[in-house]
């Protein structure tokens, strides 16, 4: 039994449009400017640690203000739009019926994670379904993916993390899992950086089966 802990976007669902689009509307909206690399930045963070990240930017707002603004934007898109990536569907089934275990760590809030895997008929696939949030911390921080391991009863290097951000992917590597990069079209720019801080890396789910 192989257990896997699953990135939620871009990694499980096509939802980075949706995300990008969010964060950035709400920096020009406050005529905030970044730079090229600011997906690549905010994305392991979560809604609190990048409203954190917006405001060291410049953005006149508090947390509560910035998270309750992202919540507002994005919790739509997460409750009706937002497909499952091709080919995650079968690939969780097929390893759920092999009787691997399969968790989610996300940067995204519970508001938007579970009824957007509870619409795409996968919630019910996964051990468990975790947020930062549940940890009090981000996927920028080493210790998350230790405590997550712990949290399944495995060592570290046992729990395959899949994750389509380079920061995570090289965060969690750095504690200590076997870590397979995932190819999404929002990272795209990054498929090389990612490929060398990874064990493995893959363009379609159906290359875990």
């Amino acid at each position: 039994m192989k257990t896997y802990l699953f990135d939620f976007d871009g990694t499980l669902v096509d939802s980075m449009p949706s995300y990008i689009s969010v964060m950035l509307r709400i920096l020009d909206e406050n005529n905030v400017e970044y730079s090229d690399d600011i997906v690549k930045i905010i994305t392991p963070l979560g809604y609190h640690g990048t409203a954190k990240y917006f405001i060291g930017m410049g953005l006149k707002a508090s947390v509560e203000e910035i998270t309750a603004k992202m919540t507002e934007y994005a919790l739509r898109a997460y409750a009706d739009e937002i497909k499952a990536k091709d080919g995650v569907i079968e690939a969780l089934q097929a390893l759920k019926a092999r009787g691997d275990s399969l968790n989610v760590l996300t940067a995204s809030p519970h508001s938007m994670l579970d009824p957007c895997l509870k619409r795409n008929g996968i919630y019910d696939l996964f051990d468990n379904v975790w947020s930062c949030d549940d940890f009090g911390t981000t996927k920028a921080d080493p210790e998350i993916y230790r405590a997550a391991a712990k949290r399944l009863g495995v060592g570290v290097s046992e729990v395959i993390f899949l994750d389509d951000n380079y920061n995570a992917d090289k965060t969690a590597k750095e504690a200590g899992m076997t870590v397979y990069g995932v190819y999404d079209p929002s990272s795209e720019d990054f498929t090389e950086e990612i490929k060398s801080v990874t064990d493995r890396y893959i363009v379609n789910f159906k290359e875990l089966i």
